[in-house]
């Protein structure tokens, strides 16, 4: 079993990779199956978990994971745990797959993925933001890097309470990929190719 972890700059274009990676290798994809998966077993809307997760409202807890959660620690940290052990517990399995986000990379490390980091320039994020925006979104394009500057920060300051370390470290990575001048379509499989011969080496 082989695992690809991707985490990714919003807007550019990580998940749809990741996705396109799963396709072309014939690998599992988890994605917002992880936040369904959490919501069921706590009986919770998955919605209202996305929203939790994704806003990080417990980042200002001086906690990391090397360390004991304790009963002080604010309710939302049980959905970050929770998520956490629905990750590991794909990892048990025996079917190689693609996790995006979700500071995969890091609860993971000791099945050794292939971790990956996306990123693009800032306007191609906001062209693709802009191609996949849900219909009647009107944003103007300060509320649009307002919102991406947000999101990649709420991304950051997660990261360096689970993890100690800084997100999008290069060195944390075994591969960055910037999607700027890329279709991706074409790129998935080139990124695939390049994942096999990561895993095949001796």
């Amino acid at each position: 079993m082989n695992i690809i972890t991707i985490s990714r700059e919003f807007g550019s274009g990580g998940r749809e990779l990741g996705k396109r990676m799963a396709d072309v290798l014939g690998w599992d994809y988890y994605d917002r199956e992880i936040i369904e998966t959490v919501a069921r077993e706590e009986g919770l809307d998955a919605d209202y978990v996305n929203a939790v997760l994704e806003r990080h409202e417990w980042w200002t807890v001086p906690i990391t994971f090397s360390r004991s959660f304790t009963v002080s620690t604010p309710p939302n940290t049980d959905l970050l745990v929770k998520q956490k052990e629905v990750i590991q517990r794909i990892a048990q399995g025996d079917r190689s797959f693609i996790i995006v986000g979700r500071n995969a990379d890091f609860f993971l490390r000791d099945y050794k993925p292939f971790r990956v980091f996306v990123c693009a320039e800032q306007e191609a994020k906001m062209r693709r933001c802009r191609e996949r925006a849900p219909e009647g979104e009107q944003l103007t394009d300060k509320e649009l890097e307002r919102q991406m500057k947000r999101i990649d920060k709420n991304r950051a300051m997660i990261r360096e309470m689970v993890a100690g370390d800084r997100w999008g470290n290069r060195s944390s990575y075994e591969l960055t990929v910037n999607t700027t001048n890329w279709d991706l379509k074409t790129l998935a499989p080139i990124v695939a190719d390049f994942a096999q011969k990561y895993f095949a080496r001796p």
